[in-house]
């Protein structure tokens, strides 16, 4: 059974980053996004205009520093390899008690429609929450380009930040 990370989010998140479950290179970096192939930390500094860092501390620094909060739907799974297709046997993460943690998230955002399926079959919408589905930064998301999903990334996350 493999185990997701805890959350990375503080008292002044508004904004929650939903992925499924980190994949094997994140799993053995222990760090989010931590497959080089995975444009989440590339798309991120682009967002906010910021030279990117390799340092995880630091990349942890930008999210915080924009009130994001990063975490995963699932907290345990069986899977071979890093695909979403291939998990079996899921268990969610506990987001009444993280919501009651952070009662100041508005928006979340999904790294994938797979992190918004198995948000919506274990854990269901909240009203006063708003939902959105982002492309998935993952490499095997190759039928995208790059740009594209910066710009729908960029779109949506500055246009929260605005609100």
């Amino acid at each position: 059974m493999k185990k997701a990370f805890e959350p990375v989010a503080d008292y002044k998140s508004t904004v929650l980053i939903l992925g499924t479950m980190p994949g094997e290179k994140s799993l053995q970096l222990q760090e989010y996004y931590g497959n080089r192939g995975n444009q989440f930390w590339r798309i991120m500094f682009a967002v906010f205009n910021e030279p990117l860092n390799p340092v995880y501390p630091e990349k942890l620094r930008l999210l915080k520093k924009n009130n994001i909060a990063l975490w995963d739907v699932l907290q345990y799974c069986e899977r071979e390899g890093s695909l979403d297709s291939n998990i079996k046997n899921e268990i969610p993460n506990d987001f009444d008690a993280f919501y009651r943690q952070h009662p100041n998230i508005t928006t979340v955002f999904f790294s994938s429609k797979n992190a918004a399926a198995y948000y919506d079959k274990y854990v269901g919408r909240k009203p006063g929450i708003t939902y959105i589905a982002l492309p998935s930064p993952s490499g095997a998301n190759a039928s995208m380009p790059y740009n594209k999903k910066l710009e729908i990334w960029k779109e949506h996350i500055l246009g929260i930040k605005i609100l």
